[in-house]
């Protein structure tokens, strides 16, 4: 029995099926953490979809920003982008069934038995456990209710670019989202720096990636995580597990086995 993490899928089935069959996964016995952006980008959104729903409690799922896109465009409130590819899923019959079923998953999830934290892209550097579970949960608490549609209204945007405990309404909403889901780089003192992607070589003087931040005070928490590409599965910091290997640019997808730490990888060419 045993717990593959697997980094961004971003609508990859085929490299997924791949490296599915590559670790011998048993749906079984073993269990899938997957790190988030399950759609967008790669051409088969809603296979990869439908197949991840019908694993049921063997798998355990984060949503990515490029999920929060879907949801956002099947709410209506934003038109989408030229360069989006989960169209099928918006077409498909059982589509009500798909975004319903995606509203119910979480930004953040904690297994203390396997020691590990999985999030999509990161954590607020003054985030403790205790907090981060209590934020991602507030965040999940409306994407579960009658204001989803409101939170897609106003999930956009950069600011504020710093979490503050006394944050409220959707600028409180949308910093946690934008930790969880879309930070790469901050600042030394910990704020947001959204605009930076790329290689953490080519980053500006002032900017460090957030697992970097000095005094981080989740450093203990060993965390998973997808989102940035570019880093190639490597961050040189411990306790900090960088998942996304480019599947959708063409190069690989990776699982890591959590009771060891052994990384698999698949090409995505």
């Amino acid at each position: 029995m045993s717990t593959y993490a697997i980094g961004d899928i971003q609508g990859c089935f085929g490299p997924l099926q791949k490296l599915l069959e590559k670790i011998q996964f048993h749906p079984a016995q073993d269990t899938l953490w997957l790190t988030g952006d399950l759609v967008n980008r790669g051409p088969e959104s809603l296979a990869t979809l439908r197949f991840i729903k019908s694993l049921g409690n063997r798998q355990r799922i984060v949503l990515g920003n490029h999920d929060l896109h879907l949801l956002a465009v099947a709410h209506e409130t934003h038109p989408g982008q030229k360069e989006d590819t989960f169209q099928d899923i918006l077409t498909a019959e059982d589509r009500d069934e798909l975004i319903a079923w995606m509203l119910q998953l979480p930004l953040l999830t904690h297994d203390a038995k396997l020691g590990y934290t999985m999030v999509h892209a990161g954590l607020a550097p003054s985030w403790d456990l205790a907090m981060a579970i209590s934020l991602a949960e507030e965040v999940c608490g409306i994407l579960k209710s009658d204001q989803a549609r409101e939170f897609f209204k106003h999930m956009y945007g950069n600011q504020p670019n710093e979490w503050r405990a006394d944050l409220t309404g959707w600028d409180r909403i949308r910093c946690i989202t934008n930790y969880l889901t879309r930070v790469r780089f901050c600042h030394p003192d910990g704020s947001l720096e959204l605009e930076t992607k790329g290689k953490k070589e080519d980053r500006p003087a002032d900017l460090i990636p957030w697992f970097d931040v000095p005094n981080r005070v989740n450093a203990d928490l060993k965390i998973v995580f997808g989102h940035w590409a570019a880093l190639g599965g490597i961050t040189n910091t411990p306790n900090t597990f960088a998942l996304d290997t480019g599947c959708a640019w063409g190069y690989c997808l990776t699982a890591m086995r959590l009771e060891d730490g052994e990384r698999i990888s698949v090409s995505c060419e």
